[in-house]
């Protein structure tokens, strides 16, 4: 199957499991359809610098005119020179940012004072490609840690985008930034406002190194509509909080992780408070844990995409520890991986998460399924429980028996493919 027919195949998956609020019409995907993906007032271009063999590693999106912009970024105190310079720029035009740009291949991390030089010389050459200030563009890397970027080959290509038309699609973004992804993620969504109609659109990288401390690997996204940058950052990291930062593959975080969106302001304008704004941000957070999914669907050697509800807990932030510690547990992803209903590895990670559990309380339910009933009841059929954890997709659900937190988890099974990958990631 072509990377391009497995992203139509996991949009179809996910789209069929995904409650899409009121207002909000996700646009269908298929063979052609991409080129309709950008909202007004952006376009987008790819090209190659032979970091990755056979296929355009260099991403460009660029804003027609200045655009709002918000970010979050690792916590990773060994960030990449494009974090740093990122944050930097994000500080001087988070009202007049005009582009994005994002390699593959090359994480530009642990690269020392050349690194930040090369990550600069990024920013300029998309600048002057585009004719706008370095200032006013975001970069990004992915990729290997510790190796310099070839940036002579890398000043050629971006600087190729001046002569040419930036028409590239939503796919073709996508492709460009994929590491050991194995499909490109990309969403583009149509929000019904008081003014009109505006588009938000998402692209994401990642499918291994992943446990976002802020963000996913790299996520990027882009709307027509007018916000206010403070109110975009507010929008956006709290969006973040149950959608990126609720996901886990291998529980690595990226040296290199971000989540970028820019406002265009070619539609209607979003005012604190108004019912635009809700309407927006709850399009937002959908968009953004569509693509969180995504890369939990496409783990590296992942063959279940599981989600980990705690419900009952003494707060949300405690739900929130405990199904974090649940889903992170390899003890626990190589049960689903082996499709094995051992739930003692469950409340032994419950037990240790630091949350609040009345013991005598604790539920645990596959699905439907109740596999651990108060006073550590345990009394389900094997072979449901085997049915449930044989399906490519399922909720774990435990109850703390405290309270009302609750939150919900993303993570995938843990394979023997996984070690694989990963055991020579470098060749």
């Amino acid at each position: 199957m072509s990377k391009l027919k497995k992203a139509y195949s996991a949009f179809e998956r996910l789209s069929a499991t995904t409650s899409w609020p009121d207002h909000v019409t996700p646009l269908p995907f298929g063979e052609g359809e991409e080129k309709r993906f950008w909202p007004a007032g952006f376009n987008a271009g790819t090209t190659s610098a032979a970091i990755k063999a056979r296929r355009p590693d260099i991403m460009v999106v660029s804003s027609d005119q200045p655009s709002s912009a918000a970010a979050v970024f690792t916590r990773n105190l060994c960030s990449a020179a494009p974090v740093s310079l990122s944050k930097e720029h994000l500080r001087t035009s988070a009202s007049s940012m005009r582009a994005v740009v994002c390699n593959s291949g090359n994480a530009n991390a642990a690269t020392g004072e050349r690194g930040m030089r090369d990550a600069e010389t990024m920013a300029a050459e998309t600048a002057a490609a585009l004719g706008v200030h370095p200032e006013e563009v975001l970069v990004a890397s992915t990729g290997v840690i510790g190796v310099a970027l070839p940036i002579e080959r890398m000043s050629e290509a971006i600087g190729s985008f001046s002569a040419v038309v930036l028409e590239g699609s939503g796919a073709d973004a996508a492709l460009a930034i994929m590491t050991t992804d194995t499909f490109p993620k990309f969403i583009a969504v149509d929000i019904a406002l008081s003014g009109g109609t505006a588009r938000l659109s998402g692209i994401a990288k990642g499918s291994g190194m992943i446990c976002p401390d802020m963000a996913t690997m790299l996520g990027f996204l882009f709307t027509d509509a007018a916000i206010d940058p403070a109110l975009l950052q507010e929008m956006l990291s709290a969006a973040n909080e149950r959608s990126f930062n609720a996901i886990t593959v291998d529980g690595d975080t990226s040296t290199n992780d971000m989540a970028a969106i820019l406002a265009s302001g070619r539609s209607g304008q979003i005012v604190r408070g108004s019912d635009d704004a809700g309407i927006f941000f709850s399009a937002l957070e959908t968009v953004m844990t569509f693509l969180a999914r995504l890369i939990v669907l496409d783990g590296e050697g992942a063959t279940k995409l599981v989600e980990i509800r705690v419900e009952g807990a003494e707060n949300d932030e405690d739900a929130k520890k405990a199904a974090r510690t649940i889903a992170g547990s390899s003890l626990v992803k190589t049960a689903m991986n082996g499709e094995d209903a051992n739930w003692g590895r469950i409340i032994a990670a419950v037990g240790r998460s630091g949350a609040r559990v009345d013991t005598e309380r604790l539920t645990v339910k596959f699905n439907d399924l109740a596999i651990l009933e108060p006073g550590y009841r345990s009394d389900f059929s094997e072979e449901e429980a085997k049915k449930i954890l044989a399906e490519p997709g399922y909720t774990i659900t435990i109850s703390m028996g405290r309270g009302t937190g609750s939150a919900s988890v993303w993570t995938c099974d843990l394979s023997r493919e996984y070690v694989e990958i990963n055991a020579d990631y470098r060749t």
